[in-house]
């Protein structure tokens, strides 16, 4: 019986040890020290969700904040020049994706990934971390959310143009803008109550069930549901339209600049679609963490949500190169804020008088040179053409 006795006190002792040297081991510790559950486990199953990473999501997340927030911010000032030139809502709501991209990186790559996980490693208060949580996901919402009145515009605009002059204008664009912040950040009040996937060990309740599926389909199934419907109208429309363009031609009726238009289609397409593949894995790691094993356990659950967060989180840093690559003005206007030029004067900005309507749209403008030109172009009939005696 004493033989036995000093066993069992030796095997607490070496548990003791092994659990004090693996809490050593691991960089950003996600294992709660008081839990009844894990005195029944062994030292080799709290091994197992640990950080196989190490110091590489610290390195790339200080990497994407130090390129990601200077870019945006290029962007959202070359936005706001473009925005003032043309007055077009188009250019609105790419400023407020550009400015919920901003607060993504604050919240969540600075103040969660960077201050909270790998400074602090989570000893914080537990108000402290819940408030943060709350702040993340809205900005994580307002930062999605606002490419769907970005989608829907250009739906608008593509497949029912006589309405896009009457409905879109810079007022209400900034209306539409105010009202997605807003409800993006109420989104976000639920979440105060989000579950720690690194620390908590116990299985998810019937809360955490409820917050997850609300998370993934506010962040990912109904957006993409949006941008699938609209992007397919989209394509569909200008498909018919380009089959439209021979008979228009041999009307002699010249068509509309479908160049401009697949430019603009083409830079939608990319933000939603570089949106829907960067978002996807967290989707079904999150959900997999639900119902199969949890990020606590399992190590390899543990850094396919590394690896998750990492592709979800370059989803704010990409929209500046998008918007070079396909937008020529953008690029020139960078390029004057880069060499510190004003660029070319707009008289529509300096003299109110001489501006067009808000609701006015691109194609009636168009349409008015095309008749211009076309008027210039056809000869004089021998009537018109008679001198008068």
């Amino acid at each position: 019986m004493e033989k036995n006795r000093i066993d069992v006190t030796q095997v607490k002792r070496l548990d003791v040890e092994t659990r004090g040297s693996a809490k050593v081991m691991i960089d950003w510790p996600n294992v709660t020290v008081s839990s009844h559950q894990e005195l029944g486990l062994k030292p080799e199953e709290l091994q197992k969700s640990k950080c196989v990473l190490g110091f590489i999501p610290v390195i790339y997340y200080s990497i994407l904040l130090c390129v990601g927030v200077p870019v945006n911010i290029l962007t959202a000032v070359a936005l706001s020049r473009l925005a003032c030139r043309t007055k077009k809502a188009l250019y609105y709501y790419l400023l407020a994706v550009t400015g919920s991209d901003i607060l993504s990186q604050l919240f969540i790559i600075f103040v969660g990934f960077l201050l909270e996980t790998a400074v602090f490693h989570r000893d914080v208060p537990a108000l402290l971390l819940h408030s943060v949580s709350a702040a993340e996901f809205a900005a994580n919402h307002a930062s999605i959310w606002s490419t769907v009145p970005l989608t829907v515009d250009r739906y608008v605009a593509l497949c029912h143009p006589l309405l896009h002059r009457q409905i879109s204008y810079p007022a209400r664009a900034r209306k539409i803008i105010l009202v997605v912040l807003a409800l993006s950040l109420a989104s976000g009040v639920p979440f105060f109550w989000w579950s720690d996937m690194w620390r908590n060990s116990h299985p998810p309740t019937a809360l955490d069930t409820v917050l997850i599926w609300t998370h993934v389909t506010i962040i990912y199934f109904l957006p993409c549901s949006i941008f699938l419907v609209l992007n397919s109208l989209i394509i569909h429309s200008l498909r018919v339209r380009q089959k439209q363009q021979p008979c228009q031609e041999e009307h002699r009726v010249k068509p509309l600049p479908l160049r401009r238009l697949g430019k603009t289609t083409a830079m939608l397409l990319a933000i939603t679609s570089v949106f829907s593949v960067l978002w996807a894995p967290r989707t079904v790691v999150v959900i997999y963490h639900l119902y199969v094993s949890s990020v606590h356990r399992d190590w390899r659950v543990h850094l396919a949500y590394d690896l998750s967060n990492m592709l979800a989180m370059l989803n704010t840093a990409v929209n500046f190169f998008l918007y070079c690559f396909v937008s020529k003005p953008f690029c020139s206007v960078v390029r004057d804020i880069v060499l510190l030029r004003g660029g070319p004067p707009y008289p529509r900005c300096a003299l109110p008088q001489q501006q067009a309507p808000n609701n006015a749209s691109m194609t009636s403008l168009y349409s008015g040179n095309n008749k211009r030109s076309q008027r210039e172009s056809t000869p004089l009939s021998p009537r018109r053409a008679r001198k008068p005696s």
